[in-house]
């Protein structure tokens, strides 16, 4: 269960990040140019003038990282349903945990409870050599 845990906590971090530097920084450089975002806002801050530097960062930014934070994404939620899977846990604590993947900065709080959770789960299983015997 070591490897599975290795392998979900890594991802988790990636994809924590990622959506991290995705909402909090390349969408407010991409959209607060004053114009409408997503035909939903009719207008937003005009904090960066479009067409600047920090506009095309933000451009940039959504654009590419956005691609790879989905595709992160879909393996994370392969490599953490596994790990589920592999750990027992009940089907609440499994939809949590990957729900709060889309969620910024909430994303690293379940990666710390499912981490926990499986360290408990580690700690209280008996020793594999310790039950065998030789014979």
């Amino acid at each position: 269960m070591k490897g599975a845990l290795l392998r979900y906590q890594v991802m988790a971090t990636i994809v924590g990040v990622l959506l991290v530097v995705l909402i909090l920084v390349g969408v407010p450089l991409a959209n607060f140019d004053g114009t409408s975002m997503w035909h939903v806002f009719p207008s937003t801050p005009a904090i960066w003038v479009e067409g600047s530097t920090a506009h095309a960062v933000g451009e940039a930014i959504t654009t590419y990282l956005g691609i790879a934070h989905g595709w992160l994404y879909m393996i994370f939620l392969v490599v953490a349903f596994l790990l589920s899977r592999k750990a027992g846990w009940s089907l609440p604590f499994t939809v949590t945990t990957l729900i709060c993947g889309t969620i910024p900065v909430v994303s690293f709080w379940a990666e710390w409870r499912a981490t926990k959770q499986v360290h408990q789960q580690m700690a209280a299983a008996p020793t594999a050599g310790a039950t065998s015997s030789v014979g």
